[in-house]
């Protein structure tokens, strides 16, 4: 192998940090000379203004100069041509057509939504966590914030206000935190800005939109934080998603269990599978063995109970109460990265190894494959 050849394969591994690809898959290198121990290196980028332009050049950089024999790089950057970004986007599609939703009965991404039946019992928390939770182990994971009205995942996680997805053409790509890919309409708002008087026919929109216009690519999960509640949203999800799994979180006192009960019910009206309950707020062990019920205890297993009624529902977690857990969210840091050892952190992490040991019933769905 040539020096140019040596210093070409290592360019194109680079992995553009928003696709999640080696840049060479994606067309963006050009030509690659060297002379003597000079390397000229030539990339294009998707579009004018890319956010991860400075990554990409540095990363391109490094990885030219680790080649034996190379000890100064040059890198001119570029931008495609709207034919070659055409050919991209219907490269990163991989034959679906424009405005496909990917996420169909076919798919063998697992779609997870975690709902309640009213706010304030921490589902956006435990979605962030748990989220997070399973890129830890290697999953790719997506996020979708359908709570339109009272969004929270990207302060969750961290996502600065003003962070919008980058568009190409009529892909958006979502940011990505804590190596979760992340879409929110609190991206899209100034900050402060409130979403109001969106009824039916906007929030199903809406949530259409983010599950087909944003570049997701290949995901093992895609969680989906819905709002409380069995509102318009419920029911647009509902009809998009009636193949969906469905985690109901509650919290141990009756008012929020009670409530719950009919979230899930709801759910397997549109034929989506409650596949567990998620108990948050529950009872907190102090270091000298005291226990901590602010908010009573119980309403986890009464409504994986009151659920089991015709299919087995377990109680999946039960998450107790934790400071660290409610200072990371306001932090923008997910209490499974800011501290594993917290007894929070700890029940978010079991819920996510059990949730991928369960794995996703296949029977009667079709599967993508090819013979050879």
């Amino acid at each position: 192998m040539s020096s140019a050849d040596s210093v070409r394969a290592a360019v194109a591994a680079v992995s553009d940090p928003e696709l999640r690809r080696p840049i060479g898959d994606l067309d963006m290198v050009r030509e690659i000379s060297v002379e003597g121990s000079r390397a000229h290196v030539a990339i294009v980028l998707t579009i004018v203004g890319c956010p991860a332009a400075q990554r990409i050049e540095s990363d391109v950089r490094a990885a030219a100069a680790a080649v034996p024999g190379v000890d100064d790089v040059e890198v001119e950057v570029g931008v495609m041509t709207p034919a070659e970004r055409k050919a991209l986007t219907e490269k990163l599609r991989d034959g679906r057509a424009p405005r496909q939703m990917p996420f169909g009965p076919d798919s063998l991404t697992r779609v997870i939504l975690v709902s309640s039946g009213k706010g304030g019992v921490g589902k956006s928390t435990v979605t962030a966590n748990l989220a997070v939770a399973l890129a830890e182990q290697g999953l790719a994971v997506g996020l979708v914030d359908a709570d339109v009205h009272g969004f929270s995942i990207p302060g969750l996680l961290g996502i600065a206000a003003g962070t919008q997805p980058t568009r190409i053409d009529d892909l958006m790509l979502p940011p990505v935190a804590h190596g979760v890919k992340t879409i929110s309409i609190g991206m899209f708002l100034r900050d402060g800005e409130a979403v109001v008087a969106w009824r039916g026919p906007m929030l199903h929109r809406t949530v259409q939109q983010f599950l087909t216009d944003v570049f997701f690519g290949a995901l093992d999960v895609l969680l989906i934080d819905m709002p409380p509640g069995t509102g318009d949203i419920a029911i647009s999800i509902g009809q998009i998603l009636p193949h969906a799994e469905v985690l109901v979180v509650t919290t141990p006192q009756a008012a929020a269990s009670d409530v719950a009960i009919r979230s899930g019910l709801v759910a397997r009206q549109t034929g989506q599978r409650v596949i567990g309950v998620v108990e948050n707020m529950g009872p907190l062990t102090l270091p000298d063995g005291t226990v901590v019920d602010l908010f009573g205890s119980g309403g986890g297993t009464a409504v994986a109970d009151a659920l089991s009624e015709t299919e087995e529902v377990p109680l999946l977690a039960s998450i107790p109460l934790s400071p660290g857990l409610r200072a990371g969210g306001d932090a923008g840091v997910p209490i499974v990265l800011a501290d594993p050892t917290d007894a929070a952190a700890a029940a978010i992490r079991d819920l996510a190894r059990s949730l991928s040991r369960r794995g996703r019933g296949l029977s009667g769905r079709p599967l993508p494959m090819s013979l050879g």
